[in-house]
């Protein structure tokens, strides 16, 4: 057995503000027998006072050093990130009450450790969906409120387990509940969908596709019809717009003239068919040369009071104009050719079948508390706490515009609630899937729509009772202004150097090489960090049931099988939808 001065192997060398240096004699008598000691097991490092700062290790090294018989001597160094202290059995954050110089270091037991996530948070607080990587006999939870209203991002390289996690996190929220009732909680998920993945991870979801979209025209703000209609780089882009504007807001007026309030992005119908006819007449026009309030057609004279009734009147249908005629007759301002390309752009897409859930027949019928009841699980055939908005079969030119209203529908559902009865009771949570898809650190005009609205609800959304969770295998493209403002994060394998770079400069916590352990993290394993964290730790991701549809393919084992037919008039059938 070894005597008290030989148990005392080890002892703090030096004290950093976010480092512990710790030099060991032993490591065989200074581990435990059950466990080895490696990179992110836990240290701690006691005073007098009762105080022990928890640390997690992040390095170690060997150190050949001569003794007082200048015999040569290996000594091994730990280099430890302080995560907070442990006082009285209560964990805290950060902290400064350790006495210095510390008297103790030991490793912490696994039962010590487990202690802390147990004492972390009151019963009713405890959300968990993970366990430590280590001892997987460990829960770690996180604080639930916390977790969801400060946004979450969970990022990884394909394969890290990303989709699984995602779909554990809501399968956990949807099933909690504070009491013992029937029926559904409370919980509101909308999940931007861009693979079709989750719908067998959630078979009572609101699955919402191309086909069944009701997502009409009528709803584009400034920026979503700029983007849907305008063309980058063209010089008229000022006079397009403008026309835009005037004419969009005359339709709106004319077809809700009971309204008391109608502007440009105002929520209210107008008629599309109604929008064309002014705009082709408008590139046909001819005009009395003294007055351009005056019109001549080949049926009729008609003279108006201002330029707003002439257009309400060229919104009617087609115009038969006169032909110039000099000095009597001139082409009108936008007869000369200026606009044609617009309009062509403007028609082909409103004429576009795989677009018909923008400008289809239903989008002149639907309402719109019938818009918001499907985007927030309160559709009167199905209620849902989780709506799926499969995105792949959205053409990839309009995906960005689809993404932002709707993303700007849910946050103004939202704002409104929150006025019209002064709190929230349905708060949201918004899941974009392969966000670098669709919010790229980006200037491009296409992405301009999406990058507005998913960047409002980053940075106002919370006081609303809109949160985001970002998933990306691609971090390092994803807007910085969307990720900065996530304050929990789920760091999975990470292989490329700038996503690493861009995760370690953003994670609220700096775990220095910590976070280097990244591409070595197996699949289910996440570095978790966050204002809801108890404190940072690798974590596994207990499977979830059932899984969403992103497995792996295996090619090996389909590759050995026979010879597979393929219908291909199925598959050109549905590849011409």
């Amino acid at each position: 057995m070894p005597d008290a001065k030989r148990e005392v192997n080890a002892e703090v060398i030096a004290v950093f503000p976010n480092k512990v240096r710790i030099s060991v004699d032993d490591l065989a008598s200074f581990k435990h027998a059950e466990e080895s000691l490696r990179v992110g097991s836990y240290l701690k490092v006691s005073d007098n006072e009762n105080v022990a700062l928890m640390c997690i290790i992040e390095s170690f090294s060997i150190e050949l050093r001569e003794d007082k018989d200048q015999k040569t001597k290996r000594i091994y160094v730990i280099e430890a990130y302080p995560l907070g202290t442990l006082k009285d059995g209560k964990f805290r954050r950060g902290g400064d009450e350790l006495a210095i110089p510390p008297k103790k270091v030991t490793p912490a037991t696994a039962k010590e450790v487990g202690l802390i996530f147990e004492a972390a948070f009151a019963e009713k607080d405890r959300f968990g969906f993970a366990v430590l990587t280590r001892h997987r006999d460990i829960g770690v939870p996180v604080h639930g409120d916390k977790f969801f209203n400060k946004h979450i991002a969970v990022v990884g390289a394909t394969g890290s387990g990303k989709s699984h996690t995602i779909a554990k996190i809501l399968q956990t929220a949807v099933a909690a509940k504070a009491s013992s009732y029937g029926g559904r909680n409370n919980s509101h998920v909308v999940i931007f969908d861009i693979h079709s993945e989750y719908g067998t991870a959630f078979p009572r979801a609101n699955v919402i596709g191309v086909d069944n979209l009701l997502l009409p025209y009528w709803l584009l703000n400034a920026e979503e019809m700029e983007e849907m209609f305008l063309e980058s780089g063209d010089n008229n882009n000022y006079n397009q717009e403008s026309l835009l504007r005037t004419i969009v807001t005359l339709c709106k007026e004319r077809s809700n003239t009971s309204a008391s309030k109608v502007f440009f992005d105002s929520p209210l119908f107008y008629d599309i068919e109604r929008f064309l006819n002014c705009l082709n007449n408008l590139t046909r026009e001819t005009k009395d040369a003294d007055n351009s309030l005056h019109i001549k057609t080949k049926s009729e004279d008609k003279t108006f009071a201002t330029d707003d009734d002439k257009l309400g009147w060229y919104c009617e249908g087609p115009c038969d104009f006169a032909a110039t005629k000099r000095s009597e007759i001139n082409k009108g301002p936008y007869a000369d050719g200026s606009i044609d390309k617009f309009v062509r752009r403007l028609t082909s897409k409103i004429r576009n079948p795989r677009l018909s859930f923008l400008f289809g027949a239903d989008a002149g019928k639907v309402k719109f508390e019938q818009v918001l009841q499907q985007f927030t699980g309160y559709t009167e055939s199905k209620e849902s706490n989780i709506t799926i908005l499969d995105l792949s079969g959205i053409p990839f030119e309009v995906l960005s515009i689809t993404v932002s209203l709707i993303t700007r529908i849910l946050f103004d559902y939202s704002y409104y609630y929150r006025r019209t009865k002064t709190q929230c009771d349905t708060p949201l949570l918004l899941v974009y899937e392969e966000a670098h898809k669709y919010a790229p650190r980006s200037d491009l005009a296409r992405f301009r729509s999406s990058l507005t609205a998913i960047e409002r609800v980053a940075k106002e959304g919370r006081k609303y009772g809109t949160s985001l969770l970002i998933a990306s295998q691609r971090p390092s493209e994803i807007s910085e202004t969307i990720f900065s403002q996530c304050s929990n994060f789920v760091a999975m394998r990470l292989t490329n150097p700038d996503d690493q770079a861009y995760v370690r400069r953003l994670l609220p916590d700096t775990l220095g090489n910590l976070t280097a352990g990244l591409p070595s993290l197996e699949a289910g394993e996440g570095l978790m960090i966050g204002e809801a964290a108890v404190m940072p730790c690798v974590v596994y991701v207990t499977p979830c049931n059932p899984e969403p549809s992103s497995s792996d393919i295996p090619y090996f084992e389909l590759w050995k099988r026979e010879w597979h037919k393929v219908d291909f008039g199925k598959l050109a059938k549905e590849w011409r939808r």
